[in-house]
């Protein structure tokens, strides 16, 4: 299991969040969203996280329920219910949460509420990803006779 902290994952990939208020439209969230290449949007009110909204969250509660983009708010069709971590959490565990939940994305909390930053799958990914490259590399150079250690 992947034991580095995520708080250390969002300092190798930045803590910027990208957020948006629960009484924007859904429109609003989706231009943001292609703005920024994400996936998905905090509903911020108050600092604190009112929920996320996510392309999966646009297929299942505007597509195939009709609605129109420009007339939802967030707020009616976000998760309200987000699964969060601490950061202390590690990847190996978001990567468990993530699976169990079926969610592909994790705000990062302080104790108090506060966020910290949000990490997704794919950083995950990369990071167990590039892990793995590393030591292949590392066992590649030890079987050649280039380990120094």
């Amino acid at each position: 299991m992947e034991t580095l902290p995520v708080s250390s994952l969002l300092g190798q990939k930045g803590r910027e969040v990208i957020t948006i208020t629960p009484e924007a439209t859904v429109l609003e969230a989706i231009e943001t969203m292609v703005d920024h290449n994400v996936g998905s949007i905090l509903a911020m009110k108050a600092d604190r996280i009112a929920g996320i909204f996510t392309e999966r969250d646009y297929l299942r509660r505007i597509v195939l329920q009709g609605r129109t983009s420009d007339t939802t708010q967030v707020k009616e069709v976000m998760t309200t219910d987000v699964v969060t971590v601490p950061p202390r959490c590690t990847v190996g565990e978001c990567m468990e949460l993530m699976t169990a939940h079926k969610c592909r994305h994790l705000p990062v909390v302080n104790e108090d509420g506060t966020l910290r930053g949000l990490v997704s799958i794919g950083d995950c990914v990369k990071y167990v990803s590039e892990r793995a490259k590393n030591e292949v590399e590392s066992l590649k150079s030890y079987i050649a006779g280039g380990y120094t250690g």
